[in-house]
């Protein structure tokens, strides 16, 4: 059966719900009896003993929150009676101690990935197509008209085909009610008129950048196109520019340059204010990009060790149930790969406060705890600077699930990382190259820090939702991991893996990482496409360095 409730931590003062439980409920927990003073909804929490006005809400064993109003045992805990409070953090003097999973089962795997010249192995085979600024973007769009459909990449016209058929009954003045037939997402029957059978797709991206920022935009957005094209996803790229804005040609090569000093792969670039006319611009590029796709069609999968992988941890639409299943699931996975010298990257620097001294505690030396707590600082000083603060981070539907607080949000987020050392701190868009937990300042937001993970050249995405996020990426495979089974079922076209059974105490943390272990590297080997990708959902919002929570 079921367990009602669940305490995460001994000196907890507040319990989850695992179901909706009644005013006037008797639950037990850890030997003791408690009764319900108020309704309590699934995934929310209440007090286990009074909480004085000012007191301190204890969860994972930190405080996420202070009682606006004193709480009464059984009560719950709520944003009318609780705020957002979290413990100052300072550097540390202990030595991280770390006892790694056994990885015996992991040591000789591998996987099916495209080895490029420098030593990175991708989990996917693309050739990018970018603008340097917004000026640009419809010429992007013109060249994405031009080569999806003849090369076989364009997704399923179902719904054009849907309003035809509208219009068609329309004219014929019958518009009375008929369901239409779901699309075919099977990549399989999708990818029989490609041309290219070795490359997965042209990937066009757009953005609003480029142009009119500060300078310190400008960098960002070119660091962030470099890792793009320096990613091991990707094959070749073709720039375009339009030639006077602040984002130069020169800027980008300066940024490639500190990912690779000598980049093999194929980079075509266009400035349009040099070409003469549009249509020779576009012409040229097209020519180009078509010649290093037949190059880009020559590479192969072969196999790779699994420290060949740099994964994303990332979580967006979090309910009261992703700090006990989903998170921690993928925060074993991460330690298993740390334990096998991969990569993880843990980003949402707003979804870390609260959790800093235990990530602080865990950095292999003073100089990683260091720029972590000055990135934390400086990002907390621009939120306050715009009259605003992590406290704002909680989204409405983070709330109406039991998330709260900033503070308890993050309690659960950070169980993404697992246990393990942080090795490398980030700053935005840095790319990373140290082996183990490396933590990434981005924002919160899901799809600016998945862009993010991705230009710093993670291969594979492992995103956790409760509530139903269909964020995805345009070059790396994001794998969406429900916290709830409800939610699998409710929206399976966007979930891939159901943590649900973590809940349920059907399956052990240690079990449910282990199988989106064994999910990362059938998708990292072609074996299988994510839901993500079948919906051609490729999501790029580059962070302009405000705030964004």
């Amino acid at each position: 059966m079921q367990n009602t409730v669940l305490q995460l931590d001994p000196s907890d003062n507040v319990l989850i719900a695992l179901r909706n439980l009644r005013a006037g409920e008797r639950v037990s927990f850890s030997g003791r009896e408690q009764v319900l003073v108020s309704d309590v909804p699934a995934k929310h929490k209440f007090a286990t003993e009074p909480i004085a006005l000012g007191g301190n809400v204890v969860m994972y064993g930190v405080l996420i929150g202070k009682a606006r109003e004193p709480i009464r045992a059984g009560e719950a805990v709520t944003t009318r009676n609780t705020r957002h409070e979290s413990l100052p953090f300072q550097e540390s003097s202990q030595s991280c101690r770390w006892t790694p999973p056994n990885v015996s089962r992991w040591a000789g795997e591998t996987f099916l990935g495209y080895h490029r010249p420098d030593g990175q192995v991708g989990t996917r085979n693309y050739w990018l197509v970018v603008p340097l600024v917004f000026c640009e973007n419809r010429n992007i769009e013109v060249m994405k008209q031009a080569f999806e459909e003849e090369l076989g990449f364009a997704p399923p016209r179902i719904y054009r085909q849907q309003v035809a058929d509208l219009v068609r009954r329309y004219r014929s003045g019958n518009l009375a009610s008929v369901p239409w037939q779901a699309p075919d997402l099977d990549p399989e029957t999708r990818s029989r008129s490609k041309l290219f059978e070795n490359v997965d797709g042209v990937k066009f991206l757009i953005h609003q950048g480029g142009c009119g920022g500060t300078r310190e935009d400008t960098d960002a957005l070119c660091g962030l196109l470099a890792g793009y094209i320096h990613h091991p996803n990707v094959a070749g790229a073709t720039v375009l520019s339009l030639g006077c804005q602040h984002s130069q040609t020169a800027i980008l090569r300066e940024e490639l340059k500190k990912r690779n000093a000598d980049l093999k792969k194929t980079l075509l670039v266009f400035e349009q204010q040099r070409s003469g006319s549009e249509f020779k611009m576009l012409s040229d590029a097209i020519e180009a990009t078509f010649l290093g796709l037949v190059e880009a069609n020559q590479c192969t999968r072969s196999a790779a060790p699994l420290s060949s992988l740099c994964v994303a941890l990332q979580c967006g639409g979090s309910d009261g149930f992703s700090g006990i299943s989903a998170n921690p699931s993928i925060g074993h996975v991460s330690d298993i790969l740390a334990a096998l010298s991969g990569r993880t990257i843990l980003s949402e620097f707003p979804e870390l406060c609260g959790v800093e001294q235990e990530l602080i505690n865990r950095s292999i030396d003073r100089e990683v705890g260091a720029r972590f707590m000055q990135l934390m600082r400086d990002y907390a000083a621009r939120a306050k600077a715009a009259r605003s603060g992590f406290d704002m981070n909680p989204s409405p539907g983070n709330v109406r699930d039991g998330l709260i607080t900033d503070a308890m949000k993050s309690a659960g987020a950070a169980r993404k990382g697992g246990t393990s050392p942080v090795t490398a701190v980030l700053d935005y868009p840095e790319y990373c190259v140290t082996s183990g937990l490396n933590l990434q300042c981005t924002p919160g937001n899901d799809v600016e820090s998945v862009t993010a993970q991705v230009g710093a050249g993670a291969n594979v995405v492992l995103f956790t939702t409760g509530l139903g996020t269909p964020t995805g990426n345009p070059i790396a495979p994001v794998v969406k991991i429900s916290t709830n089974s409800d939610l699998a079922r409710r929206m399976s076209d966007i979930i891939d893996i159901d943590a649900g059974p973590v809940v349920a105490g059907e399956k052990t943390i240690e079990q449910m990482g282990e199988a989106i272990l064994e999910r990362v590297i059938e998708v990292s080997s072609g074996g299988c496409r994510t839901k993500a990708e079948m919906l051609n959902q490729d999501d790029f919002i580059p962070w302009k360095r405000g705030v964004s929570l």
